[in-house]
């Protein structure tokens, strides 16, 4: 099974500045992903012509879709878009909102696939490393976060965690093996020119990890100012 996470930068490419959700949806085909994680997805935006991304990218790629919208922008809004392959057996949103800063937010999706249920959380943190932890705790806390507990579970997205400090604090402490280690091996952003490991996957449970990689084409370089994520795994 593979998994591809991406923040897609609302389909505007990092250095070109051009927006074309056409170079999002051939990067992402290519790999041919049953799960898509997806933030920074524009919904009825005029920086992206007012597309509504999450129902153009569910219906290309005739998946089940669940988007959380995070910010609001005009009429529109923007947040994170999953899509499953398989049946959501069970969807959640949560707030990770600190005070005054970005609205952010976690999905808590239970996944109906071929080899099992598996949980899936998925994410984009904050811009501090204060709120981060915060926003970590506030996910690993949760009533709904731990009812899943005896599942496998993939946690993955933009966790903007530049020293890498979550993986050895909050998420090794609560049984979370770090995939996208080590961190010199992932480095996803700036796209063109990668130096900070920032889109990251942590797996718990019956998962067994057969590959992960960061996607670096050319077509991926343009797409976004970040790149891909893939991982390719097993219910065990």
């Amino acid at each position: 099974m593979r998994l591809l996470s991406w923040n897609i930068h609302k389909g505007i490419g990092g250095r070109d500045r051009r927006y074309s959700l056409a170079r999002i949806i051939d990067a992402i085909e290519a790999e041919n992903p049953d799960l898509i994680c997806l933030q920074e997805v524009d919904r009825l935006v005029r920086r992206s012509q007012f597309d509504d991304q999450p129902r153009v990218l569910s219906r290309y790629f005739h998946c089940h879709s669940v988007f959380q919208s995070n910010v609001h922008l005009g009429d529109g809004t923007y947040g994170n878009l999953v899509l499953s392959r398989w049946p959501v057996c069970s969807r959640h949103r949560i707030s990770l909102r600190q005070g005054s800063r970005k609205p952010r937010g976690a999905q808590l999706l239970l996944i109906d696939s071929p080899e099992g249920v598996m949980h899936l959380v998925h994410t984009h943190l904050g811009l501090s490393e204060r709120e981060r932890h915060a926003q970590m705790a506030r996910i690993l806390g949760h009533m709904l976060f731990r009812s899943a507990d005896t599942l496998p579970t993939l946690m993955v997205g933009d966790f903007n965690d530049w020293r890498n400090t979550l993986a050895a604090a909050d998420l090794a402490a609560t049984g979370f093996r770090h995939i996208t280690s080590p961190i010199a091996q992932f480095r996803s952003f700036p796209s063109w020119l990668p130096i900070g490991s920032l889109d990251k996957a942590f797996a718990r449970g019956a998962i067994d990890v057969r590959h992960a990689h960061i996607m670096k084409t050319s077509l991926s370089k343009a797409a976004s100012d970040h790149l891909p994520l893939v991982v390719d795994f097993h219910l065990t």
